[in-house]
């Protein structure tokens, strides 16, 4: 199916189709599943989502950075209808598949380090990350985990304990999982007395806290997310990531970078980590690994990953062959597109225009990221930098009713994410740059 490369509206948004089915889906699915955006789609490709009742809305939200190759990638598409006539399921634990270990050579290569690694692979984000917690327990023979203020690392109950945000993620859902710590995050626009101040003193404070709160000799690993995502798109200070990782090698402490939306041609490179040399232990990845099928893995040092005992990893459809093949075409698409590149092409266009934006709203109090990962901040005053949820979610809904497709984040609850396709045009990007313009002046009673 080919879909035009066009926004087009041709009934309000939800339309009457979109909203029929959003009426069976809160007689059929629980409440606690929501909707951004109750706009049902049918069908998509690159930067366009077709709902319904035949609206092409632009996608800036790739599905939470998950569809990085675009919908209806060729490659893609391929590669599952190949795979899906061949095998459909094993279990890797009963039957191995070629496809497996060939995502696994392939992250072993693409990843931080020239080190020898491994790899397994699992179904999401959050599955990956507890096993990567699981690996640093047991190679480490210590308990304590270490992660940060603004953290989002998933939704079951030994991610939550490290998730920071309550709601609506960890709200009446405790007790949650034990030995594992908050600490501060290097936070540039909000650490206490500013950027320079965070460049200067956030690694001696938070390694301080560490040490007097937990102690090193107690603590199996640190993990971070290099720019992190739900919690703001938050991108420590320069140098921190690579003075954080030397900090854990001098105590034995594992260093695992939580790469699960920032990685795969995201920020520019193929993992955030890349852009400073940092090199973690171990690296949990999923989302954008698989054009939108369920894949996660983490990969780290050899000796480390082949530490674990025989069993001791796995799960019924963790690396399932057609999400594999989906991963192999995935990763093919990137490599032969440039879309690191493309990222970095992006970011120009994104940053320039909100730029843009900043000089005519002063309710826009930073903007950052890097690659096709992109944030903007929103206060209700830049001096006091008092959030504006308010405004950010009337912002966000007026970019909805306009057929745009956007995102919000921020463990305050004002924060822009955009996330596009790696694969969208220009000419989408930029229109879609004019709705957000256009719905910020609504929003603020100003002119655009």
């Amino acid at each position: 199916m080919t879909i035009e490369q066009a926004r087009r509206l041709v009934t309000e948004i939800p339309g009457p189709r979109s909203k029929e089915l959003q009426e069976r889906k809160l007689n059929a699915v629980s409440a606690g599943v929501s909707t951004g955006l109750p706009a049902y789609i049918v069908a998509g490709q690159d930067g366009i989502l077709l709902d319904a009742d035949g609206n092409q809305l632009i996608d800036f939200g790739s599905g939470i950075a998950v569809t990085s190759v675009g919908n209806g990638n060729g490659r893609v598409i391929a590669a599952v209808q190949e795979q899906i006539e061949k095998l459909t399921h094993t279990c890797f634990m009963v039957n191995p598949y070629e496809p497996y270990v060939a995502v696994c050579e392939k992250l072993n290569e693409l990843t931080p380090g020239d080190h020898p690694k491994r790899s397994a692979l699992f179904n999401s984000g959050a599955e990956a990350v507890e096993n990567a917690v699981k690996i640093a327990r047991h190679y480490t023979g210590r308990d304590a985990i270490v992660a940060f203020d603004h953290a989002y690392h998933g939704r079951t109950n030994l991610t939550l304990a490290m998730t920071a945000k309550n709601m609506p993620y960890k709200n009446k859902f405790g007790p949650f999982a034990s030995e594992l710590y908050r600490v501060p995050m290097a936070y540039p626009y909000r650490w206490p007395g500013g950027e320079k101040a965070c460049e200067s003193d956030a690694f001696d404070y938070i390694t301080d806290q560490i040490h007097a709160q937990i102690g090193e000799d107690n603590t199996a690993a640190v993990i971070i997310e290099p720019i992190q995502g739900e919690g703001g798109f938050i991108v420590p200070p320069p140098g921190f990531l690579k003075e954080l990782a030397a900090w854990c090698k001098e105590h034995d402490i594992l260093f695992i970078a939580d790469e699960v939306q920032s990685g795969f041609c995201r920020t520019g490179s193929w993992f955030a980590c890349d852009d400073e040399g940092v090199v973690p232990d171990l690296i949990t990845t999923a989302k954008g690994i698989a054009g939108g099928m369920p894949l996660a893995a983490v990969t780290g040092r050899a000796d480390i990953m082949d530490s674990i005992h025989p069993g001791g990893l796995g799960g019924t459809y963790g690396g399932n062959p057609v999400a594999c093949a989906a991963a192999l075409a995935s990763i093919e698409t990137m490599e032969a597109e440039g879309l690191a590149a493309r990222a970095t092409a992006i970011c120009e266009r994104l940053t320039a225009r909100l730029n843009a934006l900043a000089e005519i709203h002063p309710e826009v109090g930073e903007i950052r990221g890097r690659g096709a990962m992109i944030a903007m901040e929103l206060v209700e005053d830049r001096e006091t930098k008092k959030p504006a949820a308010a405004l950010t979610a009337a912002i966000n809904k007026a970019c909805h009713a306009r057929g745009l497709v956007t995102l919000t984040c921020g463990t305050l609850g004002n924060v822009f994410r955009f996330l596009p396709p790696l694969t969208i045009s220009d000419e989408l990007l930029e229109e879609g740059l004019d709705i957000l313009a256009d719905a910020f002046a609504e929003a603020t009673g100003t002119k655009g």
